[in-house]
C-alpha cells in the first residue's frame, strides 16, 4: 500500500516539470496543443503538497493517446487508461512511490478547465490554498498509510473549492 507523504513546497517541483514536459512533449508532438503543470506542487500558496508532480496534456485526438503506450512505458509510466473518467487517458511513474502523474484529455473536455480553474483560483485565493494545505497536512498525519482515507478526507473541501473555482472563472469572462 502507497504511504501518504507531505511535504513543504519546493521549486524544484517546477524544475522537475520543465524536464518531464519536454520528454512527454517529445512523444506526443503529432498529437500535443498544450501541456501545463497542475495540481498542488504547482500552487506555492497551499504549502505542502504529496511530491508528485501531476501532469495535464490536451490533445487533439484522445483515441491516438493510446499509440503512445509503449513509448510512456518505455520512459517509466505505467499506462492506466481512462482509470475511471471517461475521456481521460492517465499514466503514472514510480511505482508506489509515485513521482509524477499524467492526465491528457482531447481538446474541449470539461475537466481541462476545471484543472485550470482549480489551479488559478488557488494561485489568486491564497487564503483558501493555505487552509487546503493545512488539510493536506493534517490528513496525511491522520492516515499515513492509507491514500484511500487521506483522499475521502479531502473529498468535500475539494469539491468545494472545485465549485468556488468554477464561479471565480465565470465571473472573470
Amino acid at each position: 500500500m502507497r504511504k501518504t507523504e507531505i511535504v513543504a513546497w519546493t521549486e524544484k517541483w517546477n524544475e522537475l516539470y520543465a524536464i518531464e514536459s519536454d520528454i512527454i512533449s517529445r512523444i506526443f508532438i503529432n498529437e500535443m496543443i498544450v501541456i501545463y503543470h497542475i495540481g498542488s506542487t504547482s500552487v506555492p500558496q497551499i504549502g505542502y503538497s504529496k511530491p508528485i508532480i501531476d501532469i495535464l496534456l490536451v490533445v487533439k485526438d484522445i483515441e491516438r493517446v493510446d499509440l503512445c503506450n509503449e513509448k510512456m512505458a518505455d520512459i517509466g509510466y505505467s499506462v492506466r487508461g481512462e482509470q475511471g473518467i471517461v475521456g481521460r487517458r492517465y499514466f503514472t511513474k514510480g511505482g508506489s512511490s509515485r513521482t509524477h502523474h499524467v492526465h491528457i484529455y482531447q481538446t474541449g473536455n470539461i475537466n481541462i478547465q476545471q484543472h485550470l480553474n482549480f489551479k488559478g483560483y488557488l494561485l489568486s485565493h491564497s487564503e483558501d490554498a493555505k487552509k487546503y494545505g493545512e488539510l493536506k497536512l493534517k490528513l496525511a498525519n491522520e492516515f499515513p498509510d492509507d491514500t484511500h482515507k487521506y483522499q475521502e478526507g479531502k473529498e468535500s473541501f475539494v469539491n468545494e473549492l472545485v465549485e468556488k473555482s468554477m464561479t471565480w472563472a465565470s465571473s472573470l469572462r
